[in-house]
């Protein structure tokens, strides 16, 4: 009996160790994951204010938990359950899913690129039908166009993860999934709570009768507008060689491999330029390469969806 007390104990213990490795490679797995994916979450922290700006302070932050359900529904009722499905019965769809979504996240980035030579060039697209609308209307519009743009985003979110796990097993794979769409709804939306109370923070600190805080309050008033620029300009960048990138690694998982060869050698002649921080510089070259495709894609990308993509699904539209 002895015996077997201490063998049950050894499987037990076998079985624990099991689990613990099996959580440390969900947390490894979808470490790699969101790390991956951290130009599109940059973006969406940069985007994601906007959608309360011109609303009532008071519900500034009603309307970003809001949306952050919605994100949540998004990842955890739509795109999740269909994630796993497409790797059970059509792996072989996921990296020309991604690379669809690696050409949309170039054409985002395009968008905001001529967005900066042109302002607003093609803003008149969003604005054809304004009608008035009460408070209640336009927070309940807002939200309902900031979950349609989050759906795009999470999705390319979740496309990347799988594509990171397809090789392993499915319950791994719906873990990790799980994971890095909880992870990044909670880091995405808490980092703009923060973005979008700076400012209230900031005139409650100038208000304050220490002079250094009320120093660092005005300077956080004066330097949010710079640090949205900031940010929204890193984003632009992040999705261009994120989306540059998925195309190049896409093309190589598809058994087209020149221009990946391609960008890893120029990249070593770039790290060449200065061998002491090799890593950094050959990290720089690859990125920047992958950026520059990106923004040739998004180029050639845009009108097509202008012009042939978008009236094909109105027609359909119309149709149904």
């Amino acid at each position: 009996m002895t015996s077997g007390l201490f063998s049950l104990l050894d499987d037990i213990a076998a079985f624990a160790k099991l689990a613990a490795k099996s959580i440390d490679d969900v947390s490894v797995l979808a470490t790699k994951a969101g790390s991956k994916a951290a130009g599109i979450v940059i973006d969406d922290a940069a985007v994601t204010p906007r959608y309360v700006v011109g609303l009532a302070a008071d519900r500034e932050l009603p309307i970003i938990a809001k949306i952050a359900k919605g994100s949540l529904k998004n990842k955890m009722i739509i795109l999740l359950p269909g994630a796993l499905i497409l790797s059970l019965l059509a792996p072989w769809v996921i990296t020309p899913l991604l690379m669809a979504g690696g050409a949309f996240l170039c054409m985002e980035g395009y968008h905001k690129v001529m967005d900066l030579i042109r302002p607003g060039h093609h803003a008149h697209d969003d604005e054809a039908d304004v009608t008035p609308m009460t408070a209640e209307e336009l927070e309940a519009a807002q939200v309902a166009s900031a979950v349609r743009t989050d759906l795009i985003l999470s999705a390319e979110i979740m496309a990347i993860t799988l594509a990171g796990v397809s090789e392993s097993p499915l319950w791994t794979q719906a873990l990790v999934l799980a994971v890095v769409g909880v992870g990044m709804t909670l880091v995405v939306y808490g980092v703009v709570a923060l973005i979008v109370k700076a400012d209230d923070a900031g005139v409650a600190l100038a208000k304050s009768g220490a002079g250094f805080i009320r120093k660092a309050g005005r300077a956080l008033v004066l330097g949010m507008p710079y640090f949205l620029k900031t940010l929204s300009f890193v984003g632009m960048v992040a999705m261009l060689w994120v989306g540059g990138g998925i195309l190049i690694h896409g093309l190589h998982a598809l058994g087209v491999h020149g221009p990946e060869k391609t960008v890893h050698h120029a990249a070593e002649v770039f790290a060449g330029l200065l061998p002491s921080a090799h890593a950094f510089m050959a990290w720089l070259g690859a990125a920047g390469i992958a950026a520059v495709v990106g923004l040739i894609v998004g180029t050639v990308v845009d009108p097509l969806v202008k012009y042939l993509l978008q009236p094909l699904f109105a027609r359909f539209k119309r149709k149904a």
